[in-house]
């Protein structure tokens, strides 16, 4: 078995794996599964700070994406789409797929978004229904301030669409503060749960959008109006998996009772990121870093391949390439979630230092010293 330390899908930890392993009811019929779906929901809303409706939708993390932009979009929308990485240039597809005009606001794939600059934009134009903004773009590991960026659209009555299906449980998030309507989240990343789930907070906002539309929602599956009154009425538009749902409260609960998630995250992808740097190797961003996952350039020598390869052939560990324009260019190490510990990111180093003695590629520094060096030089509360 090969140790998961990609950007997603991530590791699970056990009393997860052995909750998805529970004998189950018929979620269609018993209406003791309601009462536990709301529960997980009101656990979610909790910890993003959220008071608005919360919906688990059966399908990987993109169609939360999707499921967002088929209910707010009717013909001719024009919609802002925020593109300084591949996720966020891709919302303007769902846009598109639903009869809207996308807008893209490109700026560069290195940098996050600058809140004052996107202001000064939409002075002078802002007739957009919502915009879309990619939290952490994770080919690139890209971290947005949403709680920056999400205000300022809100200022000029755009509704905001958010990404965050990177950063979300790995990197500190207030839903209502930030002013996001369709907040959407994932199972597979710093969850820590198999992939096969979408979560959406949906804002009152973003509710009488939808309620208000001139035209039906065209789509069945992407509809999240369907949701709208599953408790009230103890149903729901398609059989839910409730053995993944099972799974996900309990990776849920692990995030509740660990005080020190975020701290986590963070000590570790700082310490990540001074391991590669003093190596003598590059980091593709020039500022935003997300704690979730640490991304850098491939040496010019080399080719991902060569280095993802020996990692997984020789040391049987996962860590990523990426892909779109990004395609060869750097490689990615995730660090969330279960696979934000010290023992787990360490070993990925120590892997990589001989990966690249054996592709002939001279380090300035061992990583996996540097990174225990800080991990050494700060009090942790974690192991």
């Amino acid at each position: 078995m090969y140790k998961i330390m990609t950007p997603g899908p991530t590791q699970v930890r056990d009393n997860v794996r052995a909750a998805r392993s529970l004998v189950t009811t018929n979620p269609d019929i018993d209406t003791e599964f309601a009462e536990f779906y709301k529960t997980t929901c009101d656990m979610i809303s909790s910890l993003i700070h959220s008071t608005g409706n919360v919906y688990i939708l059966s399908g990987e993390g993109i169609l939360g994406l999707e499921a967002a932009c088929a209910s707010l979009t009717e013909q001719g929308d024009r919609v802002l789409v925020i593109d300084n990485g591949v996720y966020g240039k891709g919302f303007g597809d769902f846009v598109k797929i639903y009869g809207g005009k996308p807008v893209y606001y490109t700026r560069s794939y290195r940098k996050p978004i600058d809140a004052a600059e996107l202001k000064e934009y939409l002075k002078g134009d802002h007739n957009f229904k919502y915009a879309t903004v990619v939290h952490c773009d994770t080919p690139s590991g890209m971290l947005n301030d949403v709680a920056a960026i999400c205000p300022v659209l809100k200022e000029f009555g755009i509704l905001t669409v958010v990404d965050t299906v990177s950063a979300s449980f790995g990197v500190p998030l207030d839903v209502d503060k930030s002013g996001i309507d369709i907040c959407c989240m994932g199972s597979q990343k710093a969850v820590s749960a198999p992939p096969g789930l979408t979560m959406l907070a949906v804002s009152d906002d973003a509710m009488k959008a939808m309620l208000n539309r001139k035209t039906p929602i065209a789509s069945f599956y992407c509809n999240i109006l369907t949701f709208k009154d599953y408790y009230t009425q103890k149903w729901f538009p398609y059989t839910m998996p409730i053995s993944d749902i099972i799974g996900l409260s309990k990776a849920l609960k692990n995030i509740y009772f660990d005080k020190t998630v975020f701290d986590r995250h963070r000590i570790i992808a700082e310490a990540s990121r001074k391991a590669v740097t003093e190596a003598g190797l590059t980091l593709y961003t020039e500022g935003g870093y997300s704690d979730t996952v640490t991304v850098f350039c491939v040496p010019e020598s080399l080719s991902d391949k060569q280095i993802l390869n020996t990692m997984k052939d020789d040391f049987n560990i996962l860590i990523a390439g990426s892909f779109d324009v990004l395609s060869g260019k750097v490689i990615r190490i995730g660090h969330m979630g279960e696979n934000a510990n010290i023992r787990d990111v360490a070993e990925t180093f120590r892997a990589l230092d001989k990966t690249f003695e054996k592709l002939g590629y001279p380090l300035k520094a061992s990583m996996a010293e540097v990174f225990m060096e800080e991990m050494n030089n700060v009090e942790m509360v974690f192991m």
